[in-house]
């Protein structure tokens, strides 16, 4: 493969390749909106994170651009992001002599470089199947949980509180406590509330114009025309100064200290970049692979820690922006970094005249365009066990963080999977008057038993926690049949796999049947099935007379089985009669049993 077949196959340049000029306008929009967000969302994290403000751009601008390049999903935003902070600081701080900020910026960079290879070989690896077990119902409850901690994030913002918590429900009961001990800050309440109706008024109003760009725009020239800026926390003015290399002064110790919070960041990263990627690609009808993602978000770490950045993932409160403002491509996300450079480079003071308050309505309005309240009532509606998933994955990450809580969600996930495997449907087969095939007795109950033989129905695979229920269940139904029973068949084309175990527990089923005289047969079990049976039970117990490609064929078997029975028994002689003489003692044994 050439090197320029290999570039074209790359999502940023497949797009660019296949552009149209009707998503230019709302591609650029995008972009301009998205900057107003990017460049205090860089810095505020980048402070989180104990690093110098400016960091935060270059984990900006970088991440972006390469993200374009070569990320899957079409508006997913990268960057500094708050699941992220407070880790890196953890794991960055104390190796920082003295609180040296050129050590930390050093020390920040490897990590990043760390989490980058971990997930680029974890996608090589073709790891990301793991968001397979993020079902529907843990998306949803992940995106409610993001959009609230957002919410409650921006708060303090609005009310002129301080920020001094961490969580959710300690966040907001700090704002209460602010309200009602110092009052709402006035002019911060209504600068946000303003914008708030700015932007969702424009959606309806004005949809050529983004709200957000016009809240923006809208909200600094208030400030600089009324001269706010003593009345209100704002942005403050953007440093100046291109993304470079920082690496210097770290040695191996140092990375082999920060191997274990990599780790742990490469997994935050990736369950948080997952979910969302995988959340707005469904929405637009579009499918994005775990393992490319994995691979782009570890391409764009290393970028991030070889100039000057620190660990990015997803944003869940950028992305949004990107959608509502009707961004359609990858070139939402490079207007968007080339803005916030243009800023570092040429007009560094004008954020200072952003207020806080109209930045904290704006990711507010962004972050509630993740709520699905409608979905949540569907769930309610349909399914009581994903609706629990679903909100035990809210709580979770509300109150537990995104790791910990999508961890959690999953865990249910894969129980609710074990019990259903563990108790799942059988039933016995019944025919049905007038009705082809066989069908189940429970929903059947009019339905008759062919006489002398018992159909079962197993729905999950065969392993170590079922295989005693279905012997156990074959066993009730023979014990409790009305009439002598013959056969045994089980309808095995559910069972998708078998362990030892459940092999062990078929081989005792057969050799109790076998003591009663009853021959255990077996109908459209599939092939690498019926090999593992055989390959694990006792060497020849299961012959191939005992399979049958289907049911049908199974029941035909039987019946001319037994016809031939039945013709024996009234052309034979009476079993103690042999040629008109008597015998004594016991009868001969009938060989069909």
């Amino acid at each position: 493969m050439s090197l320029w077949t290999g570039l074209c196959r790359l999502p940023g340049i497949a797009t660019a390749r296949t552009y149209r000029r009707g998503w230019l306008r709302s591609d650029i929009g995008a972009g301009l909106a998205l900057s107003a967000l990017l460049v205090p969302a860089g810095m505020g994290y980048a402070q989180a994170a104990g690093l110098p403000p400016y960091t935060g751009l270059y984990a900006t601008i970088v991440p972006m651009l390469v993200y374009a390049l070569v990320g899957p999903s079409r508006i997913l935003v990268l960057g500094p992001d708050s699941a992220l902070a407070p880790l890196i600081a953890a794991a960055v701080i104390p190796l920082a002599s003295g609180g040296d900020p050129q050590r930390a910026i050093a020390l920040a960079g490897v990590l990043s470089v760390l989490v980058g290879l971990i997930l680029l070989i974890g996608g090589i690896l073709r790891l990301g199947f793991i968001t397979e077990l993020l079902s529907n119902p843990i998306r949803l409850g992940f995106l409610n949980a993001i959009a609230v901690i957002v919410i409650v994030g921006q708060l303090p913002l609005l009310v002129g509180s301080e920020d001094d918590e961490t969580g959710v429900l300690a966040e907001l009961a700090d704002v209460v406590d602010d309200v009602f001990e110092d009052g709402v800050h006035l002019p911060a309440f209504l600068m946000g509330a303003a914008c708030i109706a700015v932007i969702v008024a424009g959606r309806k109003l004005v949809p050529v114009v983004p709200g957000v760009l016009i809240a923006v725009v809208g909200a600094v020239v208030a400030t600089a025309v009324f001269s706010l800026t003593d009345r209100m926390a704002m942005v403050g003015a953007l440093p100046s100064g291109f993304p470079a290399p920082a690496l210097g002064g770290v040695g191996w110790a140092d990375a082999a200290e920060l191997l274990g919070p990599a780790v742990a960041i490469a997994v935050i990263a990736f369950a948080d970049t997952a979910v969302l990627s995988r959340t707005f690609a469904m929405r637009h009808g579009e499918h994005v692979d775990g393992s490319s993602e994995m691979r782009a978000l570890g391409a764009v770490n290393v970028a991030a820690g070889v100039t000057g950045g620190f660990p990015v993932c997803g944003s869940g409160s950028r992305t949004p922006v990107v959608e509502e403002a009707g961004g359609r491509t990858q070139l939402v996300g490079v207007v968007g970094a080339l803005t916030v450079l243009v800023f570092l480079l040429v007009t560094p003071g004008l954020t200072a005249y952003l207020p806080q308050a109209a930045l904290g309505a704006v990711v507010i309005v962004a972050a509630s365009s993740l709520i699905d309240l409608g979905a949540l009532r569907r769930l309610w509606t349909v399914s009581k066990v994903e609706f629990g998933l679903s909100v035990a994955a809210f709580a979770g990450v509300a109150l537990a963080g995104v790791l910990r809580g999508v961890l959690v969600a999953i865990g249910l996930s894969l129980i609710v999977v074990l019990v259903r495997a563990w108790q799942p449907h059988r039933t016995e087969l019944v025919e049905l008057p007038d009705v082809a095939g066989y069908h189940d007795a429970e929903r059947h109950p009019e339905g008759h038993r062919i006489d002398g033989l018992v159909l079962v129905r197993f729905d999950a695979p065969l392993f170590f926690a079922n295989g005693s229920i279905l012997t156990r269940y074959v066993r009730e139904l023979v014990r409790d049949a009305e009439s002598p029973v013959h056969w045994v068949v089980l309808a095995a084309e559910p069972i998708t796999d078998l362990d030892t175990t459940a092999v062990e527990a078929i081989e005792e089923l057969d050799e109790y049947l076998d003591r009663k005289g009853i021959r255990l047969g077996f109908a459209a079990m599939k092939g690498p099935v019926k090999d593992r049976l055989n390959r694990m039970a006792t060497r020849g117990r299961f012959d191939e007379e005992r399979f049958h490609p289907t049911v049908r064929t199974a029941v035909i078997a039987f019946r001319h089985r037994k016809d031939d029975v039945d013709r024996r028994d009234v052309d034979a002689p009476p079993r103690d009669v042999v040629d008109g003489t008597e015998l004594r003692g016991d009868p001969v044994p009938d060989e069909e049993g």
